[in-house]
């Protein structure tokens, strides 16, 4: 059962366990009111039977109703929820009726456990239906007798207590509520996130829990990125904010990051007493007056998540163990997304050169080109290989060869855009995919690839000397050239070994190739 039925259900469920040890008091001094008539002097023989019938009548209902049918009823619930409470009123005004002066002590004890019991069961509303109900009929029975200020405040001593006691019960009792819905809340996200290994959607269960369990007008979940502060998620005032940063020196969110300690500042209207420390606003042109920082660290992850409010003392030391135990649950989670995320990603990757192996390179270059035929664009292809690059491994060992292939892509990756893709092919040959480029400008890259390599310097320990290695390019447009990504392959390839067969360090088509192709797509009114 989810926490949230057991929070509707535990006033019924469990009513015996907290509310038997008040029915049994009243039951007793119902008892003792039988009693008392049967065995005592009563004043007015004509109420005894009143008095006796009330009692019997009084411990039988409220022992029933303790016993059997508020731990069961299911059905109309909320109708017998008023009605308990007014019929308790009614016999308490029965029992008004019927004590005199000098017994009006039970009535008084009676109305402080009958107010007990229901404040507990059902709430503050069918509370003060009690209440109303007995009192107004107790106040109307002796008001000829209330003659002097004193008569009427003790009179109104027993009305004071029970609503202090209404109050007292009906705060414990939402301070339970509030515990239970922060439990469900840390539950429910830590059973949504286990077996979440994305980012984006960790993120969004982490939002909607804030959402739900806090009052804070603003929230992020800050991680350190190349010496600042990334705000993954930034939500302020009603707003999602993205691509925000903030410092890490001077700063609150730093400070926590830096010691590794939560920060609590209830009041913010108050200076800040934390030396360095600068206000800094993010996010809507508000300043924050609650603010509580907690600390996430992990082995693949560093930062923090941060709550705020646009009031003083918004926020409480439960409402800080809340955020604390949300953030550990987050951290794990995040940081088993970002651990997916290198494993995954190393899994795409050739180990040695750190670009896209075989198989991933085809499924991204794929992706490119069902992005250019939705948006009608181009994608130029490189199909690029070492010159004689076994001379390479024979002359100088294998350890030569390998630094020759991780500079030919350190090379590649200076001289191509952020979007563009790398990937081995196989042994010495590359791909390079070029979105949005057409084939003069794939031509212009691999010039710069071609001039970059000759100027290459190689070092070695053991050898003093290493001639800069060459290569061959083969070009390709999609789609220019070719409409299907195999088609668009083997043009390429061929374009290579075309290079090749041309003495090596050669590109292929010449420039002049692409002023043609420009001319018939013109002529065709493309």
């Amino acid at each position: 059962m989810k926490l949230s039925d057991i929070l509707k259900n535990i006033k019924y469920q469990e009513f015996t366990g907290y509310v038997l040890p008040s029915s049994i008091a009243a039951s007793i001094i119902f008892l003792v009111i039988i009693l008392d008539v049967i065995f005592g002097n009563y004043p007015e023989q004509k109420k005894e039977f009143v008095m006796i019938s009330t009692g019997i009548g009084g411990s039988i209902y409220v022992l029933l109703q303790t016993l059997l049918i508020a731990p069961r009823i299911k059905k109309y619930r909320t109708l017998y929820i008023w009605a308990n409470a007014a019929i308790s009123g009614l016999g308490l005004s029965l029992v008004a009726i019927a004590l005199d002066e000098t017994r009006h002590i039970f009535f008084d004890i009676l109305l402080i456990l009958a107010v007990t019991s229901i404040s507990i069961l059902s709430g503050r509303g069918p509370t003060y239906i009690l209440i109303i109900i007995s009192e107004t009929s107790n106040t109307i029975i002796y008001l000829n007798e209330l003659t002097s200020f004193l008569d009427w405040t003790i009179h109104f001593i027993p009305l004071a207590a029970s609503i202090v006691i209404t109050e007292t019960i009906l705060r414990l009792r939402q301070t339970t509520q509030d515990h239970i819905r922060r439990l469900e809340t840390i539950n429910t996200f830590s059973q949504q996130i286990n077996s979440s290994l994305e980012t984006d959607q960790v993120l969004s269960l982490l939002n909607a829990a804030l959402q739900k369990a806090l009052a804070a007008d603003s929230y992020y979940v800050g991680l350190v990125d190349n010496g600042a502060i990334r705000l993954d998620l930034f939500y302020d005032d009603g707003e999602y904010f993205t691509d925000v940063e903030v410092p890490i020196d001077n700063t609150l969110a730093g400070w926590v990051i830096k010691n590794q300690t939560t920060l609590f500042l209830p009041d913010l209207r108050d200076e800040i007493q934390i030396a360095g420390i600068q206000r800094n606003i993010i996010g809507k042109n508000r300043s924050s007056l609650s603010w509580i920082g907690v600390p996430m660290r992990t082995v693949h992850i560093n930062g923090l998540l941060a709550v705020a409010s646009y009031k003083a003392n918004t926020f409480g030391h439960t409402d800080m163990e809340l955020l604390s135990n949300l953030t550990q649950h987050a951290a794990l989670a995040l940081d088993n997304t970002f651990h997916h995320k290198q494993v995954e990603r190393q899994s795409r990757l050739d180990s040695l050169t750190g670009t896209y192996n075989h198989r991933s390179f085809l499924q991204a270059l794929q992706e490119l080109i069902d992005d250019a035929q939705l948006g009608k664009k181009v994608v130029s292809l490189i199909m690029l290989d070492i010159d004689y690059f076994k001379r390479y491994n024979d002359s100088f060992g294998h350890q030569v060869g390998d630094l020759v292939l991780i500079k030919l892509c350190e090379t590649i990756q200076q001289n191509i855009k952020k979007g563009d893709i790398v990937g081995r092919w196989g042994g010495e040959e590359f791909a390079i995919a070029l979105p949005g480029a057409r084939g003069d400008e794939a031509h212009q890259v691999a010039k710069r690839i071609q001039k970059t390599m000759q100027e290459l310097v190689l070092s070695h320990p053991k050898h003093k000397k290493i001639p800069a290695p060459t290569v061959s390019q083969g070009i390709s447009v999609f789609p220019d050239e070719a409409d299907e990504i195999d088609r668009f392959i083997y043009l390429a390839d061929q374009r290579l070994y075309k290079a090749k067969n041309r003495g090596r360090n050669q590109i292929e088509p010449d420039p002049f190739h692409w002023d043609d192709i420009r001319s018939i797509k013109k002529m065709h009114g493309a």
